[in-house]
């Protein structure tokens, strides 16, 4: 039986998520020097770099459920050096600037196996990198104009491999070839949310879990149980923005689903080739992602059912049968051997996409208002370079950080109700039927109407 929800396996599988009693909410009007809308990656990483550098400051966190409930503790656990809009940024700002945003995030993926050994920590953590596969002619082209974008954006450590290189990495069915990175690490994303807030509270920042906000403004942020004033409030609520007064629009709350296998045993594993524990994604325009747990499971994900009407969200992580049987039939697609494999969760959680998809970190010295997001599912580790930029944008320091060409940018709201639902799901069916059509025509070019979908979307 599959336990469908329940927030996601990774809460089922952190020994100190469910034995922890939940942190005591606001009980009433309070000050501080920055209050921090958000209990997930960004909003706990903000803290804990705020008071290891400013220890005088008073940083509270009002969390409205509990901390790691939204996507820090539902997603696929990759740690890598993904950001969502580089491409733009290069073609707004120039190549070098792009270049710089893309070497910090580099630098970030060990920045976080480092700051969480310190912490002790133990978040799973198995740097084995990223494998990025492609399966059809088209993805192949697709992943070959990928793997030589990262070459001239910095990454000379990326390596370009055949069909047979593939599969010794992973024997992944119909595979013709790879771009495999070394910045990547597979982790338990629950884990790593639990072990920060406790390095957080050790570091004197005030957690309130069961909060929730219901409005930010210039210099307060509001919750039913009292206003918390302070000179910066910094918004982080990633793909739950929307349910803010007056950021309806903002960010979109996608959906993406998962599901994971049961402990596979020692054979499968040798047939799999699966040894180092990378991370696996592939070149599909509705593309998956996975990794292989520490307790030898497989995780997998995808879109599912993109979006719900009005950037409504889950509840508590439970989604559609219908995506976890279509997970299933991606997880037996890949790996062939799997058939009749028990699947003993499935989950879901949304994610932030801002108009543009390009990720972003703001502070208005104005208002002091700030907030960071929009990482397109690439959060793991952009949440923490941007926590370390809120940092010095809210202590006033200008670094190497803050003049990176993500801060700053601003992007258009979202189309009003029913088009943003129609648009997402029309755009969502362009992309499927692409991936259906490039792997019934073997045609080496990307179809003409996933490219459409993609200037349509804002995505290139």
């Amino acid at each position: 039986m599959t336990i469908n929800g329940g927030i996601s396996f990774w809460y089922a599988t952190d020994p100190t998520a469910p034995a922890a009693p939940p942190r005591a909410p606001l009980t009433g009007d309070a000050t501080a020097d920055a209050v921090i809308v958000g209990g997930g990656y960004t909003g706990l990483w903000t803290a804990y770099y705020l008071k290891r550098a400013a220890p005088d400051l008073r940083v509270t966190v009002l969390e409205q459920k509990l901390c790691g409930y939204g996507a820090s503790g539902r997603n696929g656990g990759w740690l890598y050096n993904g950001i969502a809009g580089r491409d733009r940024y290069a073609a707004l700002h120039g190549h070098e600037a792009a270049r710089r945003l893309q070497h910090a995030m580099n630098d970030t993926v060990t920045e976080v196996i480092d700051t969480a050994a310190k912490e002790g920590i133990d978040a799973d953590i198995h740097r084995g990198g990223v494998l990025e596969v492609a399966r059809t002619p088209a993805q192949l082209t697709r992943l070959k104009a990928f793997h030589a974008a990262e070459l001239a954006f910095g990454e000379t450590d990326r390596e370009l491999h055949d069909a047979p290189a593939t599969r010794a990495r992973i024997n992944v069915a119909d595979a013709v070839g790879s771009s495999w990175t070394p910045h990547g690490a597979r982790i338990h994303p629950l884990k790593l949310v639990t072990g920060l807030a406790a390095a957080c509270e050790r570091v004197g920042v005030v957690i309130h879990e069961s909060t929730p906000v219901t409005e930010i403004a210039p210099r307060k942020a509001v919750t039913p149980y009292g206003t918390v004033r302070a000179p910066h409030v910094l918004r982080c609520t990633e793909g739950f923005t929307a349910s803010l007064k007056g950021h309806k629009r903002a960010w979109l709350p996608m959906n993406s689903s998962m599901i994971v296998t049961a402990p596979l045993p020692a054979a499968t594993w040798a047939s799999l080739n699966w040894s180092d524990a990378a991370t696996l994604g592939d070149m599909a325009h509705a593309y998956m992602y996975a990794q292989r747990t520490a307790d030898d499971r497989i995780a997998i994900g995808g879109r599912g059912v993109p979006y719900r009407f009005g950037s409504r969200t889950d509840n508590d992580g439970r989604t559609q049968p219908a995506t976890v049987t279509a997970l299933t039939n991606l997880l037996t697609s890949f790996f062939p051997q799997l058939a009749g494999t028990e699947i003993t969760h499935a989950w879901s959680g949304v994610l932030g996409v801002p108009r543009d998809w390009c990720a972003t970190v703001t502070l208005d010295r104005t208002t002091g208002l700030g907030w960071a997001g929009g990482y397109v599912g690439s959060g793991v580790a952009t949440a923490n370079l941007a926590a370390r930029t809120l940092r010095d944008l809210v202590l006033g320091e200008s670094t190497d950080l803050t003049t990176l060409p993500w801060v700053n940018h601003r992007v258009r709201r979202w189309e009003p109700e029913p088009f943003r639902w129609l648009g997402v799901q029309a755009l969502y069916a362009a992309y499927r039927e692409a991936d259906r059509r490039e792997t019934a025509t073997h045609s080496p070019t990307t179809t003409p109407l996933a490219r459409l979908a993609d200037r349509i979307s804002g995505r290139h």
